[in-house]
C-alpha cells in the first residue's frame, strides 16, 4: 500500500473509532510520528496530505525538520524532555510539548520562553500504567504538578497525555485511558487559571481506537503510517 492509501486507512479507522463512541472525527487529530523515519519519507507523507510532524528526541528533529521541502502545520514533540535539551528543542518551534511531567523541567522552560519572550502550549504528561519504564507523573501528583505549573509565565497548560500499557488485556490498555480522562474531567471542575483541558493525547498505532472510544483528541501513529522503524 502507498503512503496515501496508509494515510487514508488510519483515517478511516479513526472515523470508525470515534462514530462508535458518537463523537465527530474532526475532534480528533492525527499526529504522525516520524521518529527513525528518513526526511525523504516524511516528505511523501506530507504531499499526500499529513500536517502535523511529531518527534520523540529533539536531535532527529534538528536533522530532518530543515531536510523538509513540503509544507507542514505543525511540529509536536512527543519524547521525554529533559531541562538540559530545552535550549536546543525550543528554535524548532514545536506548536505543542506532549510531555511535561517535573515541574523542575517547566519551570526552566518557562524561564527560557520569559527571556526569549515565547510563549508555549503544554500537555502534562500521567503515568496511568504504572509501570516503572515510562515516564509521566504519577495520577496523584497531577493536581499538584498542574497548580504549580499553571502558575509559571509564558506556559500554558492545554491538556494532558499518556501511553497505554502494551498489551493484549484490552481491558488494561483501556484503562489506562479512562484513568487519564478521569483526571482531566476533575481538574475541568476546578481548574488553576489559565489551564484548558481541550486535549487529551493518547493513542498510537496497536491502540489508538481504544484510545479514541475513552476520549483521545490527538493520536500519535507511527508504523501504521511509516512501517516499522529503522534502527541503526
Amino acid at each position: 500500500m502507498n503512503m496515501k492509501g496508509r494515510i487514508e486507512t488510519i483515517q478511516n479507522r479513526i472515523a470508525i473509532a470515534a462514530k462508535r463512541s458518537h463523537r465527530d472525527p474532526a475532534d480528533i487529530t492525527l499526529i504522525a510520528v516520524t521518529k527513525t523515519h528518513p526526511a525523504t519519507l516524511i516528505d511523501t507523507a506530507l504531499a499526500a496530505g499529513l500536517r502535523r510532524i511529531g518527534e520523540n528526541k529533539i536531535q532527529e528533529a534538528e536533522d530532518k525538520l530543515p531536510l523538509l521541502t513540503q509544507p507542514w502545520d505543525e511540529f509536536h514533540f512527543i519524547g521525554h524532555l529533559q531541562s538540559n535539551k530545552i535550549k536546543k528543542l525550543m528554535p524548532l518551534k514545536p506548536a505543542l510539548i506532549h510531555s511535561i511531567d517535573r515541574f523542575s523541567t517547566a519551570q526552566k522552560l518557562s524561564q527560557w520562553c520569559t527571556a526569549h519572550q515565547r510563549h508555549q502550549d503544554i500537555l502534562l504528561q500521567v503515568n496511568t500504567s504504572g509501570e516503572v519504564s515510562k515516564f509521566g507523573c504519577h495520577p496523584d501528583e497531577l493536581p499538584q504538578l498542574c497548580k504549580d505549573v499553571a502558575a509559571l509565565p509564558n506556559l500554558h497548560i492545554q491538556g494532558l497525555m499518556t501511553i497505554g500499557i502494551f498489551s493484549d488485556d484490552e481491558t488494561a490498555v483501556r484503562n489506562c485511558f479512562i484513568l487519564l480522562r478521569n483526571l482531566r474531567d476533575a481538574i475541568q471542575q476546578n481548574p488553576p487559571a489559565g489551564v484548558k483541558m481541550q486535549h487529551l493525547s493518547m493513542g498510537m498505532t496497536n491502540d489508538f481506537e481504544i484510545a479514541i472510544e475513552e476520549g483521545a483528541t490527538l493520536v500519535r501513529i507511527g508504523s501504521g503510517l511509516f512501517g516499522s522503524r529503522t534502527y541503526t
